[in-house]
């Protein structure tokens, strides 16, 4: 389990797998210049509930990977995010599609 981390407070634990494609939709939002709201669930052992972080480019924002294996990209998935972050309730983790699985070699990702 990775952890995304906000402005050194409000974090939230997300499978390393998943945070890989979160982070590139949330990198390819902020490079556009494109602010964004980051909506997740709470854990019930923290009260339940959810988390919105307001995601711009001065934010202090830290990807925390539990592996060190870098995960094989599903470009239909990044697009299923980058989807919900173009949306008026900004982004929110969805589940993998089952379509289009054509892996995407990132730089972010690519193996050295």
């Amino acid at each position: 389990m990775g952890k995304f981390i906000y402005e050194g407070g409000p974090k939230v634990e997300i499978d390393d797998r998943a945070l890989a494609h979160v982070q590139l939709a949330v990198t390819a939002k902020l490079r556009r210049g494109e602010p964004f709201g980051f909506t997740w669930k709470e854990d019930a052992s923290l009260g339940g509930g959810r988390t919105t972080v307001w995601i711009h480019a001065g934010s202090s924002i830290v990807f925390k990977y539990f592996g060190s294996r870098q995960p094989q990209i599903n470009r239909a998935w990044v697009e299923a995010l980058a989807f919900t972050a173009n949306s008026p309730s900004g982004l929110y983790l969805v589940h993998e599609p089952t379509g289009d699985t054509t892996p995407v070699r990132t730089p972010e990702f690519a193996s050295a």
